[in-house]
């Protein structure tokens, strides 16, 4: 009986995935073999390609998923989280990711901006959540990492940070006095008020 390659891809939780992540799905060593299955399978309509190397079961895909396949270690951070939170008020249209180098890049009208950060941080997992097929920052992660990467940065509403986190979270940025000192500043604010 034939394998059923199809099968397994829909079977799966993921939306986006590598060739190495076909190759792991489909239990396949033979790299030319994978390759003319996909090239089949996006020629049929079975499958999405996304870009070169990078695909999908169709195009409803997860964008927060793809986000973080493109470059790896990656994580979304910065305004997507804080937006989210309601850290911040303002609206961006693109999803905003830390990653090991800084790029814009667009793929079906979504716009994915990449923030490099130093290896030491970008590979703690303080503060970072693992959800099903992507890892996504806490508030108070993001928050550090837009105050690590932005000397002037207004938050509209930090009150609603978990200090408590933020202070456990700090130490991995090392003994940054710019940070500690404009963390404090924030956080006198916020208890003023």
């Amino acid at each position: 009986m034939a394998k059923d390659y199809i099968l397994g891809l829909m079977k799966s939780k993921k939306t986006v995935f590598t060739f190495k992540d076909l190759l792991l799905l489909w239990k396949e060593t033979n790299v030319n073999f994978v390759k003319k299955k996909i090239h089949r399978y996006v020629k049929a309509g079975k499958m999405n390609s996304i870009r070169k190397g990078i695909y999908s079961k169709d195009k409803d895909y997860d964008k927060y998923e793809l986000a973080t396949k493109i470059y790896t270690p990656s994580y979304i951070s910065l305004e997507t989280v804080l937006g989210a939170a309601g850290v911040t008020f303002q609206f961006y249209g693109q999803i905003f990711v830390i990653s090991y180098q800084t790029k814009e890049i667009k793929i079906d009208e979504q716009k994915y901006s990449y923030k490099k950060i130093k290896d030491t941080i970008l590979t703690n997992q303080t503060g970072i959540e693992s959800r099903e097929n992507y890892n996504i920052a806490s508030p108070e992660r993001a928050f550090l990492d837009v105050i690590y990467l932005y000397k002037n940065y207004y938050f509209d509403n930090p009150s609603i940070l978990d200090w408590n986190k933020v202070y456990e979270i700090l130490p991995i940025y090392g003994n940054n006095k710019r940070m500690i000192k404009t963390v404090k500043i924030y956080y006198e604010e916020v208890k003023k008020n």
